[in-house]
């Protein structure tokens, strides 16, 4: 006994991505460039369901694959008339023919699809059946299937059509060329009505609906397939080539609100700048929204294929909240703790800040307000580069050091981050010092990490950026926020959270090349802020400070927390103490015949100046003083005052 060969069922669909309520972010072709989007009955209006079975297949739910009646019909009319009337082919029949791509005319191909079909009846179900026309109907060029058809032609999912909607997709996969709307508009609404017309005459519409659906316009052209998260969509896709659906964590209304707002930052600014901006809800890890740039293009300077969410750059500034809590939890700094922004040097690294200027004796909190740099400079070399930079691996970052290295420009962002370990880092921070891992595909579960920050220290850092001034003309929210500016202006920064979510912006060039002028306060954070408008109509509360939380001005402070002077400052000269500043411990020195010059700094009058324990000066009552001292090779020259404090340093004389 013959068996009919069957084509194969399951020919690919396009590959879908959807965000965390089921929306479709992105929708990719399959390999021949077509839109074969998979669709069941379940997900497709009832009523277009019934006028599709009324108008092609009336008894497609009793017959067996092939309908006798219709077929004696159709022949009858072709005989009667001379040219074919009506088709006499089953939804089955169509779906075998759609599966083997045969043509329609001539008999030997029909036999052949009235056998597939018979055979499709005996191993499929009717709704099964229906899947596959629904996934496989041709409705014009490079669409295949109901749902690609509503998405370009309607730009919506086919769950709710009205009559004329309904119609015109039964009408068009007749003849799916000439009934294109966006090429033949008379012939796609004439052939809309005619069905309109038969399901009114079959009573399955009643005369005033049908009459209504006629008013209703034909589309003229095609919607483009939803594109959002593309970047992010890719990253999926890429994880998992054989899944044919994605569900990710992203809020499709939050994404197209925060890629409209990309592209707008960066109208009228130079052509060759891009941005990238993500939030994340800190208490779930979820990632709700992710723009890697301003347009996802390869065309033009921008380079906007390169997801910038993930391209590692300095951050500037904006590690200085995190070693302030690391100062806080260690016991070397308060808040309002006392210290200083004055020049230092440690070794050959003599830190600046951004302005060149030094402000002397500050609070703490003011300092990280003020985004100074020798402030943190001299915190992180008491907490150490290698701590700061386990705490960030800790959090869930992933630090690039250029030099492999650790050293204390790091501080200030000599350093590699990527826009997302800066999110995780400032998440962490948000939900009180615990690390959670960042997520954007709904399959991964909440991953919390360890505690990296006391609840004490997060929630003052927290509390110091909440009371930084917004932007210029941004609304005045009471939003946590640091801003960075990298060396050379090659990145914008900036980073915030309230109660609820975190988010960060990225501005700058993929390149890497400096953009002149560029400032995190500046570009990024008026970005930052029309963010967390967009998210939501009004701020998540920071919550109370944790009970073990030490508020005290700083006069209330105990003694080693009222001024910052380092782990060892009781091996250091006390601050304005006597010293011999010149010539410098270890100096090599000639030409001195008329004279050593020597200078003193600090010190209670009178001074007495020894050279290798005798008396060369006494009552000195001068900082700048001639020695007559020309003694060649090794000496040591001692400073005493009048409290008895002295200094002293080792010469060489040629």
């Amino acid at each position: 006994m013959n068996t009919t060969d069957l084509p194969p069922l399951l020919n690919a669909t396009s590959t879908e991505v959807r965000d965390r309520n089921g929306a479709l972010l992105r929708v990719y072709t399959v390999d021949n460039g077509l839109w074969r989007l998979g669709a069941a009955p379940q997900n497709v209006d009832p009523k277009y369901l019934e006028m599709l079975v009324a108008f092609e297949d009336k008894r497609f739910f009793a017959h067996s694959g092939v309908d006798p009646l219709a077929m004696l019909r159709a022949t009858g009319q072709a005989l009667a008339y001379g040219k074919v009337v009506s088709g006499g082919s089953t939804l089955t029949m169509q779906v075998a023919r759609l599966l083997e791509d045969s043509g329609t005319g001539r008999w030997r191909g029909k036999l052949r699809q009235i056998r597939v079909a018979l055979a499709l009846e005996k191993r499929l179900d009717k709704d099964q059946i229906l899947t596959l026309y629904l996934t496989h109907a041709p409705y014009g060029g490079n669409l295949e299937g109901i749902r690609a058809a509503t998405l370009s032609w309607y730009g919506k999912e086919p769950t709710r059509l009205t009559p004329a909607q309904s119609a015109f997709l039964i009408a068009l996969p007749q003849s799916p060329e000439t009934r294109r709307p966006d090429r033949n508009f008379l012939s796609a609404r004439d052939a809309r009505n005619q069905v309109l017309d038969r399901l009114t005459q079959a009573g399955t519409l009643l005369d005033d609906t049908a009459n209504a659906a006629k008013s209703e316009p034909v589309p003229h052209q095609r919607h483009p397939f939803p594109a959002f998260a593309p970047h992010l969509s890719d990253r999926a896709t890429t994880r998992n080539r054989d899944a044919r659906r994605h569900d990710l964590t992203i809020d499709m209304p939050l994404q197209k609100s925060l890629e409209r707002l990309a592209a707008k930052a960066l109208r009228g600014k130079e052509e060759r700048l891009s941005i990238a901006i993500l939030v994340a809800d800190h208490n779930s890890g979820e990632i709700l929204a992710s723009v890697g740039s301003a347009g996802f293009s390869a065309d033009g300077h921008r380079n906007g294929f390169v997801d910038m969410t993930q391209a590692i750059r300095s951050p500037g500034s904006t590690l200085k909240p995190l070693i302030y809590a690391m100062g806080f939890d260690q016991g070397l700094v308060h808040p309002q703790t006392l210290i200083d922004d004055k020049p230092v040097k440690f070794g050959t690294y003599a830190p600046q800040n951004f302005d060149g200027q030094f402000r002397g004796q500050l609070r703490v909190a003011d300092a990280l307000r003020l985004s100074l740099n020798i402030p943190v400079v001299l915190l992180t070399d008491q907490i150490g580069p290698a701590r700061l930079m386990s705490a960030m691996k800790k959090a869930g970052a992933d630090p690039v050091l250029p030099s492999g290295k650790a050293g204390l420009a790091i501080a200030l962002g000599g350093i590699g981050l990527s826009l997302q370990d800066l999110t995780t880092l400032y998440a962490m921070q948000a939900r009180g010092g615990k690390a959670v891992k960042l997520r954007w595909r709904k399959e991964d579960p909440l991953t919390e990490g360890e505690r990296i920050l006391s609840r004490a220290a997060a929630w003052q850092v927290g509390h110091i950026m909440s009371e930084m001034a917004p932007p210029a003309g941004a609304s005045n929210m009471r939003l946590a926020f640091k801003t960075g500016t990298s060396y050379g202006h090659r990145d914008a920064w900036a980073v915030g959270y309230d109660g609820s979510h975190v988010a960060a912006v990225w501005i700058g060039r993929p390149d890497g090349t400096p953009v002149p002028g560029a400032f995190g306060g500046d570009l990024a954070a008026p970005v930052l802020f029309d963010v967390f408008q967009r998210l939501k109509p009004k701020l998540a509360p920071f919550g109370p400070p944790p009970p073990e939380t030490l508020i005290l001005s700083t006069a209330q402070l105990p003694l080693p927390l009222q001024r910052f002077r380092g782990r060892n400052a009781v091996f250091q000269a006390p601050p304005n103490s006597l010293e011999l500043s010149f010539p410098p411990n270890g100096a090599r020195l000639e030409g001195v015949e008329t004279g050593l010059a020597v200078k003193v700094r600090h010190g209670k009058f009178p001074l007495t100046i020894l050279a290798n324990g005798h008396p060369l000066a006494t009552d000195v009552r001068q900082r700048t003083i001639n020695l007559p001292f020309t003694d060649k090779g090794a000496s040591v020259l001692t400073v005493i005052d009048a409290a008895g404090r002295s200094d002293r340093v080792e010469i060489w004389i040629d």
